[in-house]
């Protein structure tokens, strides 16, 4: 989809280059994350990419034509664009900025009304914020309203730089994994800039870790780079805890839960206390009329038939879906006081338990057979 073909820009005033020689492809349908320490080129080469950077040499293909001489305001109502600082013009309604590259396009008023629709509801905005301003949205509600605007003329490829990085952690998880859940849908060819190689890990595809001047450290998928770096270089970036690392890169439907006794809120006493008998766990997970999860409880709890079963024990707390990452998934058994999560599907339904030996198997199975030796040399 893009090909950079020894991609050089130097700044006026500068001797040295800011990026040099940078040649990569990149693949359709994929997001690929730019990384490496500030100031090693990473925004340049992305803007770049839709010329709001002029290149002082090299080309740039999108989808096998040479637009390094194409008109750059064309080329770019073909590449949508978010940033940090999301860039809605404040005084413009929801609307209007969601508007903006399909007006300039020459859509008709219906059109775009119905395109304005279709991606407040594919954001999760609800249409009654058409007619709201910028300032009367939260960090999080106007972030995706940028990712509107730059989906709104349907182009197949996104720039986004550092998208979440003004967004507190919270918001920045949640719009992580909801535009992960965009991507799957809509499939675009997303280049992603980050500072952050968890950030990287999490959104990539493919993970370009790049040296000064954008000189790529390794290009390859997050399992590659985290199993077999390329050098020290990509090693020190990586920092400590690579196992944990590729725990982000697994589901929970990617293993087998463990095998944990349940019984209904509607159960009699003596059907939980058998159920706790024969199954040699400490406890029993109750749940309601529509299989959801609602309260732990042990024999202490179900010793007597006056207490009744649902204000008995503990509420079921530490629930992740099936499509949870198990590095998500560890971090919420940590906190939850059975030391195991609880596997729900989209409807909040019970599905199984995910236990400490579960996630324990999962890291030696991914634990590469050289960890530990030195990384391999050269990129």
């Amino acid at each position: 989809m893009i090909r950079l073909e020894n991609l050089s820009k130097t700044f006026p005033g500068q001797s040295e280059p800011a990026v040099e020689r940078l040649s990569m492809e990149i693949y359709e349908g994929e997001i690929v994350v730019f990384v490496g320490p500030s100031g090693c080129g990473k925004t340049t080469t992305m803007k770049m990419i839709n010329r709001i950077i002029e290149p002082t040499s090299g080309r740039i293909f999108i989808e096998g034509e040479d637009v390094t001489q194409a008109d750059p305001d064309k080329l770019r109502r073909r590449i949508g664009y978010v940033i940090q600082q999301i860039g809605l013009f404040p005084h413009m309604t929801i609307a209007d900025n969601i508007a903006t590259v399909p007006r300039m396009l020459g859509w008709d008023k219906k059109r775009i009304s119905e395109r304005i629709d279709e991606l407040l509801e594919t954001v999760g905005i609800e249409k009654s914020y058409r007619g709201r301003y910028p300032k009367e949205l939260s960090g999080g509600q106007r972030q995706r309203i940028g990712v509107a605007r730059a989906l709104a003329a349907d182009p197949p490829i996104m720039l986004m730089d550092e998208p979440f990085g003004a967004v507190d952690p919270i918001n920045r998880e949640r719009l992580q994994d909801e535009f992960l859940r965009l991507q799957s849908e809509i499939k675009k060819t997303i280049v992603f800039v980050t500072h952050d190689i968890d950030e990287a890990i999490k959104m990539g595809d493919r993970i370009a870790i790049l040296r000064d001047r954008s000189a790529i450290a390794q290009y390859d998928t997050p399992e590659r780079i985290l199993t077999d770096p390329a050098d020290a270089y990509v090693e020190d970036f990586i920092g400590s805890g690579a196992s944990l690392k590729r725990l982000s890169l697994s589901r929970v439907r990617d293993i087998e839960m463990a095998d944990w006794p349940v019984a209904r809120l509607s159960n009699s006493h003596d059907v939980v206390r058998e159920k706790l008998r024969r199954s040699g766990k400490e406890y029993v997970l109750l749940l309601d009329g529509q299989e959801r999860p609602k309260r732990w409880v042990g024999a202490d709890d179900v010793a007597l038939d006056s207490v009744p079963l649902a204000s008995a024990g503990w509420p079921a707390v530490a629930i992740v879906e099936e499509s949870s990452s198990l590095y998500d998934t560890l971090d919420t058994m940590i906190t939850s006081y059975k030391g195991s999560a609880i596997v729900v599907d989209e409807r909040s339904r019970y599905l199984g338990v995910v236990d400490f030996e579960r996630v324990l198997a999962a890291i030696e199975t991914m634990r590469p057979h050289n960890e530990g030796q030195p990384a391999r040399g050269g990129a």
